[in-house]
């Protein structure tokens, strides 16, 4: 069933109104600009006699699949990435009351592994999805898309906030060595890149609709 703001946009189309015009009174009334730029990208920009509608984007289970491994594979890089670098870390400042086993070479290895099996698929499945999107600007408003991202950016915000909140504690507590800074870096380092990346993703794709 079409929306009253799906309605009135047809109708401007329909009379010759231009998107920057509907778009400007729209948001005079109060509609937020998601809600507008949502409606506008319901109909072609394309001259006709009357609003031609874009086809739907759909969810099928091919691109469900392709994006849950995405993300998984992300995740999976990060974390052995950071994992990998803790244990570098704990090699080159050793904890003198902890015995670390010089052999934390099990987990380096497991790490790399991780890393080596993750990152490619994680590369290769971006590069095609982004070919895709260019080829089928429809599939940028697919769903399971903008979900996973959005759990993403939740993810890494929290990981950021925990991380300063450590931060700050073993400041106010006089607990810093260089080994701790280090983590503390690399776990910030990783979650902001990865916030920072896909946060810019949906502001310059809110930008071109």
């Amino acid at each position: 069933m079409i929306s009253e703001l799906q309605q009135f946009v047809r109708d401007a189309l329909a009379k010759g109104t231009s998107r920057q015009e509907i778009r400007h009174y729209l948001q005079e009334a109060g509609w937020e600009q998601e809600e507008i730029a949502a409606a506008l990208d319901a109909y072609a920009d394309i001259s006709f006699s009357i609003p031609v509608p874009k086809r739907k984007p759909y969810l099928s289970a091919r691109e469900a699949f392709l994006y849950l491994l995405l993300f998984l594979t992300l995740y999976i890089s990060a974390y052995s990435f950071g994992a990998l670098l803790f244990n570098y870390i704990n090699r080159a400042f050793p904890d003198v009351l902890l015995q670390y086993d010089n052999g934390s070479s099990q987990a380096i290895r497991s790490s790399l592994a991780a890393l080596i099996v993750a990152f490619p698929i994680f590369f290769s499945l971006s590069m095609y999805l982004a070919r895709t999107m260019q080829r089928h600007a429809e599939k940028k408003a697919s769903k399971i898309r903008k979900w996973l991202t959005y759990i993403t950016l939740f993810i890494a915000a929290g990981v950021i906030i925990g991380d300063l909140i450590t931060l700050i504690t073993s400041v106010l507590g006089g607990e810093l060595t260089t080994r701790f800074d280090l983590k503390v870096l690399t776990v910030l380092a990783i979650a902001g890149s990865i916030f920072g990346y896909y946060l810019w993703d949906l502001r310059r794709e809110e930008k071109d609709v």
